[in-house]
């Protein structure tokens, strides 16, 4: 089996070379070391040296140096507007206040469904609605420090901090 040891960014490939490719969700996407079989049947295994958030258009160079593209499969999302950017970031800051993952798109957040959340956006006044959508979120403040990942947790310096 092939393994993948490089991630080429988006824009930095022509995508019409892939051999395969494989649609990922946010979580399948933060990925270090997975077995992964691509939508065209290519069998592989992503050993990176770091766990990254692999992005949309994104290529998976193999070993022999054919390349897989990274899809940002949809998911179920919400997406949340107010009636004005001032209200937009005082739900931002209650979004960001729970530690959410949240991604930021100028008039609008999206974040993964939550029945609870939305509930208390809409206390908040927040205009939602149910979406499917690719989902990436901020990457946060500690995105390029070194992490170590266990159990769903990423320990920074003494700190816990779920995922």
């Amino acid at each position: 089996m092939q393994a993948a040891h490089e991630v080429l960014a988006a824009n930095t490939w022509p995508p019409e070379i892939a051999i395969d490719r494989i649609s990922l969700d946010y979580n399948e996407r933060h990925r270090r070391r997975f077995r992964y079989v691509a939508l065209g049947g290519t069998e592989f295994l992503l050993d990176l040296a770091r766990a990254t958030v692999l992005n949309d258009g994104d290529g998976l160079k193999l070993e022999d140096g054919r390349i897989i593209r990274v899809e940002a499969a949809e998911e179920a999302l919400t997406e949340i507007k107010a009636d004005s950017s001032r209200e937009l970031i005082r739900l931002a800051w209650h979004i960001g206040n729970r530690h959410l993952p949240a991604q930021l798109d100028g008039e609008r957040i999206l974040i993964r469904e939550d029945h609870v959340i939305t509930d208390m956006l809409l206390g908040l006044g927040a205009q939602v609605r149910q979406i499917r959508a690719p989902f990436t979120p901020e990457s946060g403040a500690y995105a390029n420090a070194h992490a170590h990942e266990q159990h769903g947790f990423v320990f920074l310096g003494g700190g816990s901090h779920e995922r």
